[in-house]
């Protein structure tokens, strides 16, 4: 068949038709820059054609959505060590109820803002899908407090409720302006669809209601909307049915397997390489495993990604030897 723009690809494989090749991405964190919006944008779009990604995740330092709320956070400013929690905005359950909705234009939210307008600036007009990540809600609570946001979930539920509606539109401000932005549409990462901490009727009650009034702000209106599982021990079933048309998650090492999913998924997969694997993996290993995903997968609704973010130690020539395992799968 005919060669492929990168965007042709990917909506192809979203609705499940017949590619040219397969669509491939990497990404991972880049701390030695990712405080400039500018700069981040510029390396981000390298990597894109270094690697020939054929769309860009993009990668705001991990704690941003609760940045802006009073979560304090150390910035490395190194490529080997990521941004990490200082200290947690919540101490007590009372200050849930302090927490109020922020323009999505606002503080660290603003500088991913002006992180996707560069992308959109400096592409100049060449033709490569770009998704924002976002989280969700109840997600951002735990960044803010950390383990004790389900300590307060039981005790004090009117108070988190509270909390996760000032996040909820903060969230949706945050997408709108994104979508002015040019972006093709939204990685939304959930780290607390785990059942090792929450029962499937909290999540329901804490996690579903919020997430939906996030990706309903969007989900008409961009074309390539992920759901990210985080974790093991997930609730794969329940992430499913959101309306987002693609999912990622650690599919080489947490249930279910790519064969698996299929049974319960109608949705375009992204996936196929193990993330963790990849940083001690041999270049001419990449290949076989990367085969294996895409075997157990089938072809059809199916880009080849990690399943999380890659590890920074992950030598540069498995990424390319990741790309060029794709070609003729």
């Amino acid at each position: 068949m005919n060669k492929m723009t990168k965007k042709e690809r990917i909506i192809a494989a979203i609705n499940k038709q017949e590619v040219d090749r397969l669509p491939f991405s990497i990404w991972y964190h880049l701390p030695q820059v990712d405080q400039d919006p500018v700069q981040l944008a510029e390396m981000q779009i390298e990597q894109a054609h270094c690697y020939d990604l054929d769309f860009i995740k993009m990668m705001p330092f991990g704690n941003y959505s609760a940045h802006d709320f009073g979560l304090s956070v150390t910035f490395y400013c190194t490529e080997t060590q990521p941004a990490f929690e200082r200290k947690f905005a919540i101490e007590n359950a009372k200050q849930w109820t302090e927490l109020e909705p922020l323009p999505g234009c606002f503080g660290s939210h603003g500088k991913q803002l002006l992180f996707a307008r560069q992308i959109q600036k400096q592409l100049k007009g060449e033709e490569i899908p770009y998704v924002q990540t976002i989280f969700s809600p109840l997600t951002t609570a735990k960044k803010l407090a950390g383990p004790r946001v389900f300590e307060d979930m039981r005790s004090h539920p009117e108070y988190l409720h509270q909390a996760l509606v000032a996040i909820t539109e903060t969230t949706i401000n945050f997408v709108k302006l994104n979508i002015e932005a040019g972006v093709a549409g939204f990685f939304f990462a959930t780290q607390c669809a785990n059942k090792e901490w929450v029962t499937e009727a909290e999540h329901d009650e804490f996690g579903v209601a919020y997430d939906l009034k996030v990706i309903n702000a969007y989900k008409d209106i961009t074309y390539f909307n992920i759901a990210h599982i985080h974790g093991d021990n997930t609730m794969f079933e329940k992430i499913e049915k959101y309306p987002c048309n693609c999912i990622n998650w650690h599919d080489r090492w947490v249930a279910p397997g790519m064969a698996e999913a299929r049974k319960l998924s109608d949705k375009c997969f992204l996936g196929c390489i193990n993330e963790k694997w990849l940083s001690q993996a041999k270049p001419e290993e990449i290949r076989s495993h990367i085969k294996e995903g895409v075997l157990a997968a089938g072809r059809t609704g199916l880009m080849i990604t990690p399943g999380c973010v890659a590890q920074l130690d992950t030598p540069k020539i498995n990424f390319y030897a990741a790309r060029i395992a794709i070609e003729g799968l």
